[in-house]
């Protein structure tokens, strides 16, 4: 059985993180808790991110592995994290919304595609901050489950 891609476990609200590096490691333990990635995984979406910042603007970064990460992906999967107070993650970019992302084979392209549809209005990026619920959440992102 395929696991959800976003499920209630996956989401993780008003947490408090002192850096990038705490916040894409957080991101990824949660994946890695719930089954979706290898522990690997992790130190690939930390030296995704030196490449390259995972910032997307409007308060939004999408931590991820490397090209050759794919291997410790078991199965496809989201994490989303909020952060109302904001880890910086360089040149003065606050993040307030994570999202992890770990793809098996190419689904990352369509998921990255899905979410990027959602977050492209900044309405929902503040209704993600400002939720309570993790349900909100799911019902935000539902086109990717």
């Amino acid at each position: 059985m395929t696991k959800e891609v976003l499920s209630k476990d996956n989401i993780d609200l008003n947490v408090t993180l002192s850096g990038k590096e705490e916040a894409v490691r957080y991101t990824g333990e949660i994946l890695v808790n719930n089954g979706y990635v290898e522990a690997s995984y992790v130190d690939k979406m930390l030296e995704r991110e030196e490449l390259t910042s995972t910032f997307m603007g409007n308060n939004v970064a999408i931590p991820h592995g490397t090209e050759d990460s794919k291997g410790s992906v078991i199965e496809t999967g989201l994490s989303v994290v909020t952060v109302p107070d904001g880890v910086d993650f360089g040149d003065e970019n606050i993040v307030k919304v994570l999202i992890g992302i770990a793809g098996k084979g190419d689904e990352h392209l369509e998921v990255l595609s899905k979410i990027a549809i959602v977050l492209s209005e900044e309405e929902n990026i503040q209704k993600i901050l400002d939720t309570k619920s993790k349900e909100e959440i799911i019902r935000l992102f539902d086109e990717v489950n």
